[in-house]
């Protein structure tokens, strides 16, 4: 049968990446704010940009579809979270996948300076 009606998507990907090294906190995303457990800053943060470029290295597709489903999940939590002045798609994409799609390292300051933005083609 032939319906245009989606089924809702599920919870997405469990956050689980990237991995603690020894008795150091992970650099994962503390929920529902979405900022770093380690150092506070917005996740992904530098380091965990490394640690993720790292671990999907042989795999930039995989972290792609990894990032997008954080993504999907943070905009889920941030929105809930504040519904009226929510961070904008944008600014989501960049911070979560658009560092990756354009093969940008963590050093980068969230790939600003070049342009990169969600719309650009």
């Amino acid at each position: 049968m032939i319906t245009t009606r989606l089924a809702q998507p599920g919870r997405g990907p469990h956050p689980e990446h990237p991995h603690a090294i020894g008795s150091n906190v992970p650099h994962t995303p503390l929920r529902p704010m979405w900022c770093c457990r380690a150092d506070g800053q917005p996740w992904p943060c530098a380091q965990a940009r490394l640690l993720l470029w790292g671990e999907f290295d042989r795999n930039p597709a995989g972290l792609t579809i990894y990032l997008a489903g954080l993504m999907y999940e943070a905009m889920r939590d941030l929105y809930h979270l504040n519904p009226h002045d929510g961070p904008e798609p944008g600014a989501l994409f960049d911070r979560f996948v658009g560092w990756a799609r354009n093969g940008r390292r963590a050093g980068d300051s969230a790939g600003r300076e070049g342009g990169g933005a969600a719309g650009e083609t």
